[in-house]
């Protein structure tokens, strides 16, 4: 019988350990890899870069001048407060989280996290109540549901924000 070298397989499928990039290669990868100096002196020589051209004084100036001006322009976004204020805006606050729900979308805040949903993101928004509590669950498209809640101080309270919130989901969100 003919002997055939045969080139062990590397992966994670014969070796648990095999992490790509971790590992060390194999000693013929090593060979391939090398890399010789003339390789790199001609990868070097055939590049040929464009060489910077001179920029006259009168050109930076106008630069400058251009760069003030946008810097002066104040930066308004459309749906900013103004907007915000024509519609109906639901803000339940607790000791520890809020829920705002207005013209942008919906935004959670638990301690120092926060999550913003536009309405383009979001498929379904549910809401319930349980004693003082109100939650508010957001569902998007990719089957993921994200829900928040928050405490009312009293059960007066706790109605009120569901009115507020009805009134901005009716607004803003288009079934």
């Amino acid at each position: 019988m003919e002997s055939q070298k045969v080139t062990p397989v590397t992966g994670a499928g014969f070796d648990p350990a095999y992490v790509p990039g971790l590992t060390s290669p194999g000693p013929e990868a090593a060979a391939e890899d090398t890399v010789t100096e003339s390789d790199e002196v001609t990868e070097e020589v055939t590049r040929d870069e464009p060489e910077p051209k001179a920029v006259e004084a009168d050109a930076v100036a106008e630069d400058e001048v251009a760069e003030d001006e946008v810097a002066e322009v104040p930066d308004e976004k459309p749906g900013s407060a103004e907007d915000d204020a024509d519609g109906p805006v639901l803000e339940a606050k607790d000791r520890r989280g809020s829920i705002t729900v207005d013209a942008t979308g919906v935004r959670y805040t638990l301690d120092d996290q926060e999550a913003e949903f536009t309405w383009d993101e979001i498929s379904a928004v549910e809401y319930g109540t349980s004693r003082k509590r109100l939650t508010v669950t957001v569902h998007t498209p990719n089957s993921r549901w994200y829900p928040n809640d928050v405490e009312a101080p009293d059960k007066s309270r706790l109605t009120e924000w569901t009115e507020q919130l009805d009134k901005a989901l009716d607004a803003y969100f288009e079934d």
